[in-house]
């Protein structure tokens, strides 16, 4: 019997943990705070499966050819092919495992169109899609950890990997409660923590999701790819603490984008693309929003009143708590927010890293979705993925090495009590609000080298003196000991948006706005003796880069 450490609770981690029990091995799912608080209930629109309950003769190619041209084509087609040929077979384990989709008047499951999608194809529960997957993953999780073949560690924020020459042999975590680290071995380590919102502040996703874990396997050999790909997700409202999510359900039930010119409704989105203009791919109809002349709405009051409270609850509760908006009678004032990183750690087709046993699953991975996601992949990316790895790992022999982390340990031990007792002026709480507005301010929704080049100084300022941050002794050391790596990804995101020298999907470079065919290919992030390298590679090579780059 194996032992997992998986390091995340969201519907990667969970499907992960709990294939691996399945099989027969000890899962050990390690979090700060249980899975009903991970960023994956936040989902709300669907999961994709070409299903075809509509009898418009969606296919697994079409699936297949949309998340491609989504894209931007610079996905491997195979790893492609593989996700959507087993959406099908996914949404059936979901239902074996409790998940209820909302059905039609027949009884079939129920499906909601999306952006850059040919047909409809997002199966769904409402609008809390990614609640319901969670609920339904807690509920078999729960019954593994009553076998014992399933054990939870939770009050534990991950600090680094075990890792000695590209191998990985556990992970080491601070215990919040013992307020010490603690080494967790095991046969294999999976990375399930989601995206980098903290980076950026305000965003759609949780603040939980940081980019620390990617930045400090970066540190330790891990190669990221892709990360200058960043979503931004058109429709958004603002509250105090967060950017709050107007799901795409809203646009795929017939909700339409206008801006006012003197008092006449301008439905740019529709007068640029046709009837279809607002499920355009989510980068267009970002940069379109952005791009508008004045404020921007989604209208879904001629739906009805039922049929909002129907198919549309969440949102209509969303708006009237917390912006005092009723979406039956009143037009929602919307903006884009940064939303999914479809860049991440560099994995193989069986989501290992470059890096022995060390795996990453889930939103972390730079996987599948290329310059710009499609609504409704994610989730079937997160459970595909944890599957995924999950086999991979139980069909992978064992060596059971042994390797002495003791003096490492120690010495991470006493940094953490030294800057808890600094009398520096660097704050790294402090730190970490200005990294997020420069990232804002030089990293946005459109880029140009020069700004690109100001957010790399700026990091680098800050790196410079990343020996002297003080840790704040009134939160968890976690906030201290997690800047500079946070800060090294930071760099590593700001230089691969910095060499890609073209506009594609998600990347739009105000100085480069045309799409080169020599950039139709991935990026990847290195750390080599101390400094950052960007290269491209096609995406088949994946595998073979990562092992060349190490």
């Amino acid at each position: 019997m194996k032992t997992v450490v998986i390091i995340g609770s969201g519907i990667a981690g969970l499907t992960c943990a709990v294939r691996t029990a399945e099989y027969g091995h000890k899962a050990v799912l390690v979090s700060p705070y249980p899975s009903e608080r991970a960023q994956s209930v936040m989902a709300a629109g669907g999961i994709n499966a070409s299903l075809d309950t509509k009898g418009e003769n969606d296919t697994v190619q079409s699936h297949i050819e949309d998340t491609l041209k989504g894209g931007c084509n610079i996905e491997d087609r195979e790893s492609v092919t593989k996700m959507c040929e087993a959406a099908p077979g996914i949404i059936r384990w979901l239902e074996a495992t409790g998940m209820v989709f909302t059905r039609d008047d027949n009884g079939n499951i129920d499906l909601r169109a999306f952006g850059g999608q040919s047909h409809k194809r997002t199966a769904f529960s409402g609008a809390c899609t990614g609640k319901q997957i969670v609920t339904a993953l807690i509920r078999k999780a729960r019954q593994y950890e009553c076998s014992g073949m399933l054990e939870r560690k939770l009050g534990y924020w991950f600090h680094s990997g075990l890792i000695k020459d590209a191998k990985c042999y556990g992970a080491l975590f601070y215990n919040e409660n013992e307020r010490k680290l603690e080494a967790m071995y095991a046969d294999a380590v999976v990375v399930a923590t989601g995206g980098q919102n903290q980076l950026f502040g305000k965003t759609t996703g949780s603040m939980l999701c940081d980019g620390y874990a990617a930045g400090k396997l970066f540190e330790q050999g891990a190669v990221l790819r892709n990360l200058e790909f960043i979503q931004y997700h058109p429709t958004t409202i603002e509250t105090v603490q967060k950017r709050m999510l107007i799901t795409e359900a809203a646009r795929g039930e017939g909700g339409r984008l206008f801006y006012y010119a003197g008092e006449k409704r301008v439905y740019f989105m529709e007068d640029k693309y046709g009837a279809r203009g607002n499920l355009m791919p989510r980068d267009i109809v970002s940069k379109c929003i952005y791009d508008a002349p004045s404020q921007v709405y989604l209208d879904v009051t001629f739906l009805g009143k039922d049929v909002i409270l129907k198919r549309l609850y969440e949102v209509y509760e969303l708006c009237m708590n917390y912006a005092g908006i009723d979406i039956t009678k009143e037009c929602i004032p919307v903006a884009p927010s940064v939303h999914f990183f479809m860049g991440g750690l560099a994995v193989d087709d069986s989501h290992c890293t470059n890096i022995d046993n060390l795996y990453a699953v889930g939103e972390c991975a730079s996987k599948y979705h290329g310059a710009n996601r499609l609504g409704g992949n994610s989730l079937l990316a997160a459970v595909y993925s944890g599957m995924t790895a999950a086999n991979a790992i139980n069909e992978k022999e064992c060596s059971r090495e042994k390797a002495d982390f003791n003096e490492f340990i120690i010495r991470e031990e006493k940094d953490i009590e030294k800057r808890l007792r600094s009398k520096s002026k660097f704050s790294a709480v402090y730190i970490r609000q200005v990294l997020s507005e420069l990232m804002n301010r030089d990293l946005g929704i459109t880029r140009t080298e020069s700004k690109l080049c100001e957010g790399i100084k700026s990091v680098d300022y800050y790196l410079s003196i990343s020996d002297k941050f003080k840790f704040d002794s009134e939160v968890s050391p976690y906030q201290g000991y997690s800047l500079k790596s946070m800060l090294l990804l930071a760099k590593a995101i700001l230089l691969s948006a910095k060499e890609r020298k073209e506009t594609r999907g998600a990347h739009i470079r105000d100085d480069y706005p045309e799409r080169k065919p020599e950039f139709e290919c991935a990026s990847y992030a290195t750390f080599i003796n101390g400094n950052i390298e960007i290269s491209f590679a096609k995406p088949y090579s994946d595998n073979k880069a990562c092992k060349e780059e190490q």
